[in-house]
């Protein structure tokens, strides 16, 4: 009975932190290009009672092993990198990438980090930076005079001077793949990093070697299915009353070996 209070609280637990994970997702419904994530459960070890082959089982050896389990945990998170939809802005810095590839940041400490979010503006001396002032990789730098700014869907950046008929290209967006983009660490900021599970990147250009390509005036919403996630919640939720009427079932069993002396 101790055994089993204990692994009720395991499990507890357990369906709060896939309940905790949820309400990350559900927040972040909204997140320009979001990826959902799932918690991974795992059953943890067995306390073998009685091995097979010990002990007699109608007149022979026990065929199969008598053993215990002592609950379950939660191990990791899985992020799941399936495109989001795609939305019109008209802004002409704002990119989505169709297909696999991630937009790279320079961080200040020099790193590079991995986004899918495309919302880019300008800093004071034209750079093309995030939201937050963080530049992008390769650097492109926008013309004061430039009247229109031109990204085709291959990453060539290409601007129209005032006073100028033609567009003059300045500059080649760059996108990096990963052999496991799941294994990439988020670090918060709409960005990941990468990790020895996630591989090196490869960088190339959009539109070549299965990188996706750019759409300009473009932004990737959340991938987060807002119905499915609340099925989930559901079921988390009945599964953390199980366990926890566990819990009650356990103390009253014992509050009945209690009372047995009297």
């Amino acid at each position: 009975m101790l055994r089993a209070l204990r692994t009720a609280s395991l499990g507890m637990t357990t369906q709060q932190s896939g309940v905790d994970n949820i309400a990350n997702n559900l927040a972040n419904a909204n997140t320009t290009g979001y990826k959902r994530s799932t918690v991974v459960f795992q059953d943890l070890l067995y306390q073998n009672v009685q091995a097979a082959g010990q002990g007699e089982a109608g007149g022979g050896a026990q065929p199969a092993t008598l053993q215990m389990g002592h609950g379950a945990a939660a191990i990791a998170t899985v992020r799941n990198f399936t495109q989001g939809g795609l939305t019109e802005t008209g802004n002409p810095l704002d990119f989505a990438v169709n297909g696999e590839g991630f937009f790279q940041i320079n961080r200040p400490d020099g790193t590079i980090a991995y986004t899918r979010d495309g919302t880019f503006t300008l800093s004071g001396d034209g750079a093309v930076v995030t939201q937050t002032g963080l530049s992008l990789e390769p650097d492109v730098s926008i013309p004061a005079e430039a009247v229109e700014i031109h990204v085709s869907q291959d990453g060539v950046v290409s601007v129209r001077l005032q006073g100028e008929p033609e567009m003059s290209e300045i500059g080649q967006l760059e996108l990096a793949q990963f052999p496991n983009p799941g294994g990439l660490i988020p670090i918060g900021g709409n960005l990941f990093e990468q990790s020895e599970a996630s591989g090196e990147p490869t960088i190339g250009t959009p539109g070549q070697e299965g990188i996706g390509l750019i759409r300009q005036g473009f932004l990737e919403t959340s991938n987060v299915d807002v119905v499915k996630e609340m099925v989930d919640l559901i079921a988390a939720q009945r599964a953390y009353e199980i366990n926890s009427k566990m819990v009650t079932t356990s103390e009253d069993m014992l509050q009945i070996a209690n009372n047995l002396k009297r």
